[in-house]
């Protein structure tokens, strides 16, 4: 046990207290002595039974702010959690629009391929003109296509 020398209200006070507490034990006689000391006139029991009773006071107020509290804590843990939900949510749909997004500008790509090499071909004897220009439109098409997937991200 430890031995605390307390002045609280002008008057000292020898207090015992478990080893390890003296710091704590001072801080809480300062918080009384500081109550009773606005309190004027009276006797020191007076100061101290009105600083005891406007602390207990502030203690039951605390508490009831506390209480009020929770079930907004509870409501704003429960946001919360939503959030995280719909964020993993959303996570999971930007990596399969990503993939879609490969996957399109990878068959864009070889569309383009295949197009290109049909380009390289002599053209056939029988082909329309109005083929052709129908062919390169719809090369104009894809390549505009696949440059838009591209930019995609």
């Amino acid at each position: 046990m430890a031995d605390v020398k307390l002045t609280i209200a002008g008057r000292p006070y020898d207090v015992h207290c478990a080893d390890g507490q003296e710091a704590q034990l001072m801080q809480l006689a300062a918080i009384v002595d500081a109550k009773a000391r606005t309190i004027q006139g009276g006797t020191e029991v007076r100061q101290l039974l009105f600083a005891a009773l406007m602390l207990a006071d502030e203690g039951q107020e605390a508490a009831s702010k506390a209480g009020h509290a929770e079930p907004q804590l509870d409501s704003l843990r429960a946001a919360v959690a939503l959030a995280e939900s719909r964020e993993a949510s959303t996570q999971e749909e930007l990596r399969s629009a990503r993939a879609e997004a490969r996957t399109a500008t990878e068959r864009a790509q070889a569309a383009l391929a295949e197009l290109e090499q049909l380009r390289q071909r002599p053209p056939a004897a029988v082909a329309a003109p109005a083929y052709g220009r129908a062919l390169e439109q719809i090369a104009d098409r894809i390549e505009a296509l696949a440059s838009k997937v591209e930019q995609m991200p």
